[in-house]
């Protein structure tokens, strides 16, 4: 992407290749015509201290060669190189500041506050877009343009950007408009680093994120929007979502799914059963949170607590074989189990 003077982005590091390093062969481009009819688009980068990661995220939304784009960068004051960096790049963002801020969901606010997009997103310093996202984000909009978000598929990558598993697709357990604090957590996923707001829609639910939230906020949202109109699910890739030993879905778990009945009381609305129900979500929730660290701790007694903990929080863990799977290979005998039980099939199979 060149900037309006017509200048190419700083070259990638000595190394550095394919996306977002460079585009070559890789960017969607709208058709003749279209490109009056593309929805502006802001991204709001919030970032502190990911030097290492934050010039992949910024090159990955200035390389989408979307014409019509608004890309502002808010760093909280990093004592790293991410101000050298974000300065490298301020000829191609519409606006950027770097000071002290009240935490992610407050620096998210800032860039809000004075994008103009019809359409609102916020990419942290330490994920991707991929090639064309915006395009297909736009065209999907383009649409329904009544909806009130669209959301599309991402895949998790390492610390070297090397995807780890499948992309995981974006879910709903219905048509939109529908109340997605009473709703089971394990029958929905609108993935936030592929959420791209209505602007209009998001002014009517209050047209920022809670400050008071540090880890859930992005739910909180979800929680107000999807009650407002539909919702457009696209299945492609969109984004990426990175897993290291800093970031908040891997170093503070069980903060994260703790944090999320302090979420669902801020959701005020309906009756008694309402109520009622958030208090069963909030609980499992929370089983999800001591499930997935269960899986992530090396010590089997730790295992086995949290694991018991998922249980109590949630009774139907125990009908399910991951749980006791986990439970197994935490004390190494889930191979060995598997090996015997390989060796009895093929015994009966051969009579």
């Amino acid at each position: 992407m060149s900037s309006p003077a017509g200048r190419e982005l700083p070259p990638p590091p000595a190394g550095r290749s394919g996306w977002p390093w460079d585009a070559a062969g890789t960017q969607a481009r709208p058709g003749p015509g279209d490109v009056s009819a593309l929805p502006r688009i802001s991204i709001v980068t919030p970032s502190l201290d990911q030097g290492r990661f934050l010039e992949e995220a910024l090159r990955s939304v200035l390389l989408q060669g979307y014409p019509n784009l608004e890309y502002i960068v808010v760093d909280g004051g990093s004592c790293d190189d991410s101000v050298e960096i974000i300065r490298r790049y301020a000829p191609w963002l519409s606006a950027w500041v770097s000071e002290k801020d009240r935490g992610q969901s407050h620096a998210i606010n800032k860039g809000w506050a004075v994008a103009t997009g019809d359409l609102v997103a916020y990419l942290n310093g330490d994920d991707t877009y991929r090639p064309g996202a915006l395009l297909r984000v736009a065209q999907a909009w383009a649409k329904r343009r009544d909806a009130v978000m669209v959301a599309g598929a991402i895949v998790a990558t390492d610390e070297r950007s090397l995807a780890t598993g499948s992309p995981a697709l974006p879910r709903l357990p219905g048509p939109a408009p529908l109340d997605l604090s009473i709703v089971d957590p394990e029958h929905w996923r609108l993935p936030q680093q592929s959420c791209f707001w209505s602007r209009a829609a998001l002014d009517r639910v209050g047209g920022q994120l809670r400050e008071d939230l540090h880890y859930t906020m992005d739910r909180e949202l979800m929680y107000r929007l999807c009650r407002e109109g539909p919702v457009t699910l696209v299945d492609d890739v969109l984004a990426t979502y990175r897993f290291h030993a800093a970031s908040k879905s891997v170093s503070a778990i069980l903060a994260f799914h703790g944090e999320d009945p302090k979420a669902l009381s801020c959701c005020t609305w309906g009756g008694d059963d309402a109520r009622r129900r958030r208090s069963q979500v909030a609980r499992w929730r929370l089983a999800q949170g001591h499930f997935k660290y269960a899986r992530s701790v090396s010590s089997p007694l730790a295992t086995l607590r949290h694991l018991s903990a998922a249980a109590w929080y949630r009774r139907g863990y125990l009908a399910r074989s991951g749980f006791y799977g986990i439970a197994l290979d935490a004390f190494g005998l889930k191979a060995p189990l598997e090996a015997m039980g390989r060796r009895l099939r093929r015994r009966r199979a051969s009579g």
